[in-house]
């Protein structure tokens, strides 16, 4: 056993592929704390689907996680490193997976992590992942950091567990509790400030005003560069995230993945009282348009998530020191 699901009603089907998943979670646990003690984990081994580099472990994570799933009732593997939906079987489940997120940050020890989202298998590849994400009927991650978590839910709150060094799997713990709904924190990357559509640069203005601006106390900024590290602390403490689309060659719908990593986030996210949108419309309604779709992410507290919708409905032309006239965001 990798991982403890006594209580938790899962089918055997679904039970099966978690134990799984956290046996590959275990291994590369093991792997990423023998970084250049083995292997270069960090080191370029060419593009994936997507257009981004990648790194040796991108790979090494990607065959594990599929060659353990083979087998199981995962009919259909979606993954970040694969150009198409790969076929494993005739089984009843549909799994899409990042197998290595924030990958630049090997090199450097910083939080990375796996983000997976399970679906009931539905005729084919197309119609088993194209679909809303309020259809999955589990999503989560494993971080790998400090300490290596898994957090997961199946549609009924967000469990926790820890992996336990010594015993070699994921023990239970607390579950994740609602988050709060006031928070002093948002994570963005202020390097591209210049190139965001006018809503997102006002409320970041508003935010950056402090106490002497219209919101009235002071905000820290936190930006980690992994999806997974910054959803984790916003699970455990509360805040909201910021990828918006900007003006850049190629990042119209920002850079995150809609299937294998905004669906399962947004899922985690809502069943812990929070919000999931692309800065407007809610992310777990939304039809991708293909596997590798992208699209602009926000996510937390559930007031801060709507609050940024509120300024994409403002008129266009108006400016951060407009917004601050406004009874709406002076709390």
């Amino acid at each position: 056993m990798a991982i403890e699901l006594e209580d938790l009603g899962l089918s055997p089907e679904l039970a099966d592929v978690m134990q799984r998943l956290a046996r590959v979670g275990v291994k590369v646990a093991r792997i990423i704390s023998r970084n250049a003690l083995d292997d270069d984990l960090g080191a370029g081994v060419g593009t994936n689907a997507g257009g981004d580099g990648q790194k040796a472990l991108d790979v090494i994570a990607d065959d594990a996680f599929r060659e353990a799933l083979t087998g199981s009732a995962v009919a259909y593997y979606a993954s970040e490193e694969q150009d198409e939906v790969v076929t494993l079987g005739a089984g009843s489940l549909a799994l899409a997976i990042d197998p290595l997120d924030g990958s630049s940050n090997i090199d450097v020890n910083v939080s990375i992590g796996t983000i997976f989202s399970i679906f009931p298998a539905a005729g084919g590849p197309d119609e088993s992942f194209l679909r809303k994400g309020a259809e999955q009927i589990a999503g989560g991650y494993i971080i790998y950091g400090p300490q290596c978590a898994l957090v997961c839910t199946f549609g009924k709150g967000v469990q926790h567990w820890v992996l336990d060094l010594d015993a070699g799997m994921f023990r239970r713990v607390a579950d994740i509790r609602a988050l709060p709904q006031e928070t002093s924190e948002y994570a963005i990357n202020a390097s591209n400030y210049r190139h965001w559509p006018a809503p997102i640069r006002a409320f970041i203005d508003d935010l950056v005003a402090g106490s002497e601006g219209p919101r009235g106390k002071n905000f820290n900024m936190r930006w980690i560069a992994s999806l997974v590290a910054e959803t984790h602390r916003i699970l455990i403490r509360g805040g909201v995230f910021l990828y918006p689309g900007d003006e850049r060659k190629g990042y119209a719908r920002g850079r995150l993945r809609h299937v294998y990593e905004c669906a399962p986030i947004a899922f985690l996210i809502t069943q812990a009282g929070g919000g999931a949108t692309d800065g407007c419309e809610q992310i777990l309604t939304a039809l991708p348009s293909e596997l590798h779709a992208r699209t602009p992410f926000v996510f937390g507290c559930a007031s801060k998530v709507a609050r940024v919708a509120a300024y994409h409905d403002l008129p266009g032309e108006e400016t951060s020191a407009l917004f601050s006239t406004r009874g709406l965001f002076r709390s």
